[in-house]
């Protein structure tokens, strides 16, 4: 059995090579155009093409955010665009709208396909449609349950990656328009304000906010693995060098040890809490 994925994010060159030297398996990034997280670094082709050699000579795989939802006038310039990913040796590339999918299939048919959690695929229909149209991974809504994800592993035909740890999402994986009414920042189209982490007041002068609790999904590592998910994803391409080491490092011994020894005792997994907690900024859950 193929041994689950580790992906990591990355918002630079700089952190690309530190989740690759701690162990991610794959990292994801977001290049100058057509990706979401437009307040990221990001990076543009050369530094693409140097992120692919090292992650090579690593031996892990480099993943590029085209997960846009573009409207006309963002459609200038995608088929070279991917035509130059897959030229550089991205392994695959992450999108939301059927036309960047379509659009690399026919132009850069080398590069794979991983279709976002921006469609909040939630059953194993969906990713078995996906799969009909010629993709090559589907991204679970991180609303998916345990037993969903399970269910889904079971009757899919198209390899699962599934969030691990970060930020969750207080709409359907992104499909939210607080920001664009609040701000004119499109979520969309990489502006999100995260207008959901914002504190809001009540008449009674109640604060709240309407973002949830970050996942923390270490509990859950030896269930995925069990279920065949192909990739296990962290979150957090805005996050920095530190957070990504201790998340990265700590999940890459927990997924090592439970392929050695199995499911870990509580006191095991403590170690790993305590870790990962090392980590945190904002209080997390576990799903």
């Amino acid at each position: 059995m193929k041994k689950i994925e580790l992906l990591a994010p990355a918002g630079d060159l700089e952190r690309l090579k530190i989740a690759v030297l701690y162990g991610a398996d794959a990292v994801y990034l977001g290049g100058k155009q057509f990706s979401l997280r437009s307040r990221a670094s990001n990076f543009d082709l050369a530094d693409i093409a140097e992120g692919v050699k090292f992650a090579q000579a690593h031996g892990a795989h480099v993943h590029v955010t085209v997960n846009m939802l573009p409207h006309e006038e963002d459609m200038e310039g995608l088929k070279e665009y991917l035509m130059e990913l897959e030229r550089i040796g991205v392994t695959a590339i992450i999108a939301a709208s059927p036309t960047i999918m379509m659009c690399a299939k026919q132009y850069a048919p080398k590069l794979e396909v991983h279709v976002s959690t921006q469609h909040s695929s939630t059953n194993s229909a969906a990713a078995n449609y996906w799969k009909s149209k010629g993709m090559d991974r589907v991204v679970l809504a991180r609303e998916a349950t345990l037993e969903e994800i399970k269910q889904s592993a079971k009757n899919s035909d198209v390899p699962l990656e599934v969030f691990l740890h970060g930020a969750m999402c207080i709409s359907y994986s992104g499909r939210c328009v607080l920001s664009n009414n609040m701000t004119g920042r499109d979520a969309n189209r990489g502006g999100c304000a995260q207008s959901c982490r914002w504190k809001y007041r009540l008449f009674d002068m109640h604060l709240f906010s309407m973002s949830s609790k970050d996942l923390m999904g270490a509990d859950y590592v030896a269930d995925l693995i069990e279920a065949g998910v192909a990739s296990l994803k962290i979150e957090g391409r805005m996050k920095s060098a530190y957070y990504i080491a201790t998340l990265v490092k700590a999940y890459r011994l927990l997924i090592d040890e439970i392929y050695e020894k199995g499911r870990l005792t509580p006191e095991r997994m403590k170690w790993y809490y305590d870790e990962l907690a090392k980590a945190e900024n904002r209080p997390t859950g576990v799903g």
